[in-house]
């Protein structure tokens, strides 16, 4: 079956969701690989939202956290700040999955102004739970389309801390976790190098070559000795992927491409 770069980026960051995990979820991107993840490779995997759904199980992707399908589908639900103290700061969380505007060589984001935050270019939506899950979550992975105005050499701001500058410094911040271990784009994954934490590309999408991944980088990116193919979407993964874009634009009366 034919794909789109946006339909790979979306597979390729499902299959990193591993199953039986527990998974906080941004809105947008992480949360259309998230549940890719959860009806495809990972049906057990555990869905928690900031607004307190666990174990959600929607049908069609929420538009926020506060949409009703969250928690209808639920498991539970549980107060905002019980998600965060117990489940998140309490080391309960092994995945967070994150989207952004901007985010630079060691995995740190920003979601809030472009240009000087003083006179921005471009107020974003914000910073939400987004530092708080960077900074507590076991691990995370971060989902965006690439471009040298989104993969930056310095953010305009900092919202969420990845690896902070690189080496130690995440240990030396007192933040528990791993940090971020992959980044998905429509291009590309890339993963932390061993001791530096810099970002470098492990794997190339079907038909990507190394000048576009360079072009649509910020920095001097850098390539890891072995860099992989990352294998094409399967029509299990297609198919699934589909109906659930299908289903979420014919309930928020979206056009077919929109959702």
């Amino acid at each position: 079956m034919a794909y789109s770069t946006n339909e790979m980026m979306t597979v390729a960051a499902a299959r990193r969701l591993q199953n039986g995990s527990v998974c906080f979820v941004g809105i947008g991107l992480p949360s259309k690989a998230a549940n890719l993840a959860r009806l495809t490779s990972s049906p057990d995997v555990v869905l928690i939202y900031e607004s307190g759904p666990i174990g959600a199980k929607p049908s069609v992707l929420p538009l926020s956290i506060g949409d009703g399908e969250l928690a209808e589908t639920a498991d539970t639900v549980v107060p905002t700040g019980e998600i965060f103290r117990y489940w998140l700061q309490g080391g309960r969380i092994d995945v967070g999955f994150l989207g952004a505007a901007q985010v630079d060589r060691f995995g740190n984001i920003n979601t809030t102004v472009v240009g000087d935050y003083h006179q921005p270019k471009v107020r974003l939506p914000g910073a939400g739970g987004a530092p708080e899950i960077a900074g507590s979550a076991k691990s995370v992975l971060i989902i965006l389309k690439q471009s040298s105005r989104s993969f930056v050499d310095k953010l305009d701001f900092v919202t969420s801390v990845g690896h902070g500058e690189g080496g130690d410094s995440r240990k030396r911040l007192g933040l528990p976790g791993a940090g971020p271990v992959g980044i998905i784009t429509d291009l590309c994954i890339m993963e932390p190098e061993e001791g530096s934490h810099e970002f470098v590309v492990t794997a190339l999408h079907p038909g990507v070559t190394r000048e576009q991944v360079v072009a649509a980088t910020g920095w001097a990116i850098r390539f890891a000795e072995q860099v992989s193919v990352t294998a094409e979407p399967t029509e299990t993964e297609l198919t699934a992927l589909r109906d659930l874009e299908a289903r979420t634009a014919a309930a928020h009366g979206q056009a077919p491409g929109e959702a």
